[in-house]
């Protein structure tokens, strides 16, 4: 119903909010998965898939808790804060896949004979880099990692060659590797993101918060002077100087800016109009540009 009643009232604008979109995808799941559950089964191949894909559909309905991160102003600033944090994550996590290929590649030199053991079986093995790589991102997660120290511990004459000799840098291996990868590098995802949350929302006068507060600002301005004749989708061109002069600081200009100057800094501005109109989203990109045209999201401002 809610959708319904969305699209109705905005029409194919409807789509152009991720939230809307995530509430079609959800509805329309569910929609289906009411449909599939409804269909009797038959011997038919084509017709047995349906009540599995049901389940699945079933199962995706769960994410519409999702939607309480739109409501919880915490919730919305945690997401955010992981979304910031994306590029610096890459970072760290291309330095994990890079410790990751080097051990890799020892535990070939040194393990590669090893093919039985306790815990070494054919799907964990070095017998070669796949195997390798998979091996120890099993043991990037902690499972067993001792019980495979333990199966590469081995040397002559208490091993089969060929079977089961590994070394005895084993320990030094294993011990390394762990304390790096479930250690070292964890505790550099979490410090990325603590650093990104400090940067952004801890202090009260952070960049994020001075952009959504100039957007506040923005749209009342943009209302008052568009909603009784454009519907609040475009503004005269000749509007221009009233608006900037309504606009509060620091994206409006100073009450006593001549409409010289004014003129001047419209011009360097950029702005582009449209059979005489100026829509929103132009003007708000260049009244964002031309205050925070300067600012970087990797460091204060």
């Amino acid at each position: 119903m809610e959708m319904y009643l969305k699209m109705r009232a905005f029409t194919y604008r409807y789509f152009e909010t991720t939230w809307n979109k995530f509430d079609f995808f959800i509805v329309m799941s569910s929609l289906i998965d009411m449909v599939l559950s409804l269909t009797p089964s038959s011997g038919s191949s084509a017709l047995s898939v349906g009540p599995q894909i049901a389940r699945i559909l079933r199962v995706l309905r769960v994410t519409r808790v999702i939607r309480l991160a739109n409501k919880n102003k915490g919730l919305q600033a945690l997401m955010a804060t992981i979304t910031l944090s994306i590029g610096p994550l890459m970072n760290v996590f291309g330095l994990l896949v890079l410790v990751m290929f080097i051990f890799s590649i020892l535990a070939v030199f040194f393990f590669g004979e090893v093919r039985e053991g306790r815990f070494i079986n054919e799907y964990r093995n070095y017998n070669d880099f796949g195997q390798s790589f998979l091996t120890l991102f099993v043991i990037s997660t902690g499972e067993n990692w001792n019980g495979l120290m333990y199966d590469c511990i081995d040397t002559p004459p208490n091993c089969v060659p060929g079977k089961t000799c590994g070394t005895s840098l084993a320990p030094m291996f294993y011990i390394i590797f762990v304390l790096f990868v479930q250690n070292v590098m964890l505790n550099l995802f979490i410090l990325v993101i603590l650093t990104q949350f400090e940067m952004y929302y801890i202090d009260e006068d952070n960049p994020i918060n001075k952009f959504k507060k100039s957007l506040d600002v923005f749209m009342v301005t943009w209302i008052h002077f568009t909603q009784t004749r454009y519907r609040c989708l475009k503004l005269r061109e000749k509007k221009l100087n009233d608006f900037f002069r309504e606009l509060p600081m620091p994206l409006g200009l100073p009450a006593d800016t001549t409409d010289d100057q004014m003129k001047k800094i419209m011009l360097k501005m950029g702005i582009r109009c449209d059979d005489g109109y100026v829509y929103f989203n132009e003007l708000l990109y260049r009244c964002m540009r031309r205050q925070y045209g300067s600012f970087r999201l990797n460091r204060k401002m």
